[in-house]
């Protein structure tokens, strides 16, 4: 297996004029750029006498900058602390101090939120934006910081060239990332993961989604989440693909006008995006077309124009789009299966730097999410029928939570797999079908185990819902559905969705996981950057 770092040096040495990082209509910066950077970051290390394994915070809003910051980390070994910018000020300072971090890369408007004396280890806080020093508790580190350029010239006074550049490949076990991740059930905890797992995923990826120098790629997921991080990013900037930053969430006609001018050879997204391009483009044109739909010569052109006009959108260039951090809708992930679009739904979390589960999607079955990154096995005692807790192993797994031994002392079983949390079942192919969260399963009083997202699957196939969790109130399962409800419906209409939804999901539902009642919301439910409901918010 080849370290991404010394990938990263070879592509630097053979592309040097390309692009490497690229804020969608604003700064790029090539790859000889970025070599530049890198150096320019090691002399300000030696002389701010920040060595070694020493954590750097990033804490802004996707950009080349951003990228190039973590770079700089990254290759000069220091330990990379990645927090999502939609933490709040409170969080960022609480990770920032636990992760002992002595930088923080962030912008000016989140700096002006934080209290320097809640973090007491930072030394220096720098505008990941332009690079003006925003703060310092240490002179030695602003006056390296202000001086690099001047003693970058000293050291190459005629810049620097391909040969100059050679990165480190001996530290496959040394602490890489602290990943700050905030889950669905609880608090954030800061998983630690090494140079090897960063190397194992991008060998995996290589194998099985490769690459081209040249090629390019839209960055739409949060780089402080390792999906964005390890997919979106590191694989593709190692191998020669250029990376687009689109920065906040895009609206979806600056999506797809980047979309059409970038022209990726990947789209990793999650399901929500692709749903709302399912909703808002591919379901009208069929509704229009429904009669013909009917006859299957007919049904087979029609499928192909909308695949043919889906895939020119994305720049025509798509090869797979590639989604996780939860289910597909059954109704849009039937759709893609007639329409032959090129889709997988995969199964990743952070602590696997992120991926678990993945097929290619000529062979993805649907309500699936792959096989087997590595080794997986199902807690049960027959995992094809009866689900079972998924534990994993393998180059790519966490060494554990930074500075949280309650943590690591239950996430590992005795005979060292990795405890994913998720109830799942596996079968003869080897197909992972996840069938919800140990913390979420619901066991009835006649001893039942009910998997509330099997619940919400058959819901999410009511046209009417757009979003919905299922909870246990008393004994009883209770749905909380963000609808769609039309404009011009009255109020005997609206006061009648909830039963009608109910009626409707319980004639597919076996007895025991019946609902009892359905709740509507006025808002969509708050989500992680993965866009999984935060379900311990509503109970």
């Amino acid at each position: 297996m080849k370290h991404y770092l010394k990938k990263l040096e070879d592509t630097i040495h053979q592309q040097w004029q390309q692009k490497a990082l690229c804020d969608y209509e604003g700064d790029a910066f090539t790859y000889a750029d970025l070599a530049t950077e890198i150096e320019l970051f090691r002399i300000f290390l030696a002389n701010a006498a920040i060595g070694k394994r020493n954590k750097i915070a990033i804490c802004a809003a996707n950009c080349a900058r951003w990228a190039v910051t973590f770079w700089n980390v990254n290759v000069n070994e220091c330990v990379a602390v990645p927090l999502l910018a939609d933490f709040h000020p409170s969080s960022i300072a609480t990770f920032t101090h636990h992760s002992d971090s002595v930088l923080l890369f962030t912008d000016q408007q989140l700096w002006s939120k934080l209290n320097p004396s809640q973090m007491p280890a930072l030394r220096a806080a720098i505008n990941v934006k332009d690079y003006t020093l925003l703060w310092h508790r240490d002179e030695q580190v602003a006056q390296a910081w202000q001086n690099r350029q001047r003693d970058f010239d000293r050291l190459h006074p005629n810049g620097l060239s391909p040969a100059d550049v050679t990165f480190p490949a001996d530290n496959a076990d040394k602490l890489a990332i602290i990943n700050y991740t905030s889950g669905t059930t609880g608090n954030p905890k800061g998983v630690m993961l090494t140079y090897g797992a960063i190397s194992d995923t991008d060998e995996f990826s290589n194998t099985h989604f490769p690459n081209e120098p040249g090629e390019t790629i839209v960055s739409m997921l949060p780089m402080a989440h390792m999906y964005g991080l390890a997919i979106e990013f590191i694989h593709p900037n190692v191998d020669g693909v250029t990376v687009y930053f689109l920065g906040k969430t895009p609206s979806p006609t600056l999506l797809l006008k980047a979309m059409q001018q970038v022209r990726p050879y990947m789209v990793v997204t999650v399901p929500l995006v692709m749903e709302k391009v399912y909703a808002s483009s591919i379901k009208p044109a069929l509704e229009k077309m429904h009669w013909l739909l009917a006859v299957p010569y007919a049904r087979k052109a029609i499928y192909k124009m909308v695949r043919k006009k889906v895939l020119a959108a994305f720049g025509g260039r798509v090869r797979c789009f590639i989604m996780g951090g939860a289910a597909l809708k059954p109704e849009v992930e039937e759709c893609f299966q007639a329409m032959h679009l090129p889709f997988t739904v995969g199964y990743g979390m952070t602590e696997a730097c992120p991926l678990l589960g993945w097929e290619w999607w000529t062979d993805f079955v649907p309500g699936s999410c792959g096989k087997p990154v590595h080794e997986l096995r199902i807690d049960s005692k027959d995992p094809r029928t009866i689900a079972g807790e998924i534990q994993a192993r393998g180059a790519n797994i966490t060494i554990g939570y930074y500075k949280n031994p309650e943590a690591n002392a239950s996430a590992f079983t005795d005979d060292g797999w990795f405890r994913t949390g998720d109830l799942g079942l596996m079968d003869a192919d080897g197909n992972i079908f996840i069938r919800g969260r140990i913390k979420t399963m619901i066991l009835n009083s006649s001893g039942q185990n009910i998997y509330p997202e099997e619940v919400e699957a058959v819901l999410l196939g009511i046209p009417s819902v757009v979003e919905t969790i299922v909870v246990d109130r008393k004994g009883k399962l209770v749905a909380l559905v963000y609808p769609e409800i039309p404009e011009d419906a009255d109020d005997t209409t609206r006061a009648a969705i909830p039963e009608t939804i109910r009626a409707a999901a319980n004639k597919s539902l076996p007895a025991y996981s019946r609902l009892s009642k359905v709740e509507l919301v006025d808002t969509p439910f708050e989500k992680t950057p993965k866009m999984s409901i935060k379900r311990y918010l509503y109970k």
